[in-house]
């Protein structure tokens, strides 16, 4: 891992993520074994969207991960902080309010969402406490957070083979599926980078959140985390 490459500033973020837009969500299928499909049905679980709440969907990219919301009859609002995402997201579904936004801060009320998600975002937000923040201020009283992210592998054995896996083996394919394999590069170290379960619920406290809690999924390579905002 080189902390040059984890140093990037938000713009430069930002380019890296317009870079791959036109082929993110197929790229993100390739590079999971599959496993990314399960994940966004987890989450839409987790989140619960009922008929008439009104849900933000954080770094939702392409809006791909806002579809079981809709579907639900929510009020979903994709934001993302890449206009390449957006353009891509806007072309696919252009009946999705797609939202230019930056998650440390959010270009919305205070206590408006019932619900806020973020899938595979938060550890790209130079300022996780600050955005933690942000996501409170905007969900109403007793309204939810659902975070799915990278985390750590339960089983030692097999976290070494999966961190094998993401400096060795995630680059070449990328090369392969991806218009642009340096940012899988990037994403890989992140993930090495980010703190496991228990770190990532303390986080969540510090931000003001009550009753975090988490669930592993495929063995800890993702963890679902769920908190709620004070009554």
């Amino acid at each position: 891992m080189t902390r040059a490459t984890l140093e990037k500033q938000p713009h430069e973020v930002a380019a890296m993520f317009d870079d791959v837009a036109a082929n993110y969500d197929l790229t993100n299928d390739v590079l999971s074994l599959g496993q990314a499909r399960l994940w966004r049905r987890a989450v839409a679980r987790a989140v619960d969207a009922r008929p008439g709440q009104r849900v933000l969907d954080l770094a939702a990219g392409t809006g791909t991960s806002s579809l079981p919301f809709t579907a639900a009859g929510a009020y979903v609002v994709p934001c993302d902080f890449s206009l390449g995402m957006l353009r891509e997201g806007k072309r696919r579904h252009p009946r999705l309010p797609l939202t230019a936004g930056d998650a440390t801060r959010l270009p919305f009320a205070d206590g408006v969402f019932d619900a806020v998600t973020i899938s595979f975002g938060l550890r790209n937000v130079q300022e996780t406490a600050a955005a933690l923040r942000e996501m409170r201020r905007v969900t109403r009283p007793g309204g939810r957070l659902v975070i799915c992210e990278f985390s750590h592998p339960t089983w030692a054995p097999f976290r070494t083979v999966y961190t094998e896996y993401l400096m060795r083996a995630l680059p070449p394919i990328a090369e392969r599926v991806s218009s642009s394999p340096d940012a899988y590069v990037y994403l890989a170290e992140s993930i090495r980078a980010w703190p496991d379960q228990p770190g990532l619920a303390a986080r969540l406290a510090d931000a003001g959140w009550t009753r975090p809690a988490w669930r592993n999924l495929s063995g800890g390579i993702v963890a679902l985390h769920r908190a709620y905002a004070p009554s």
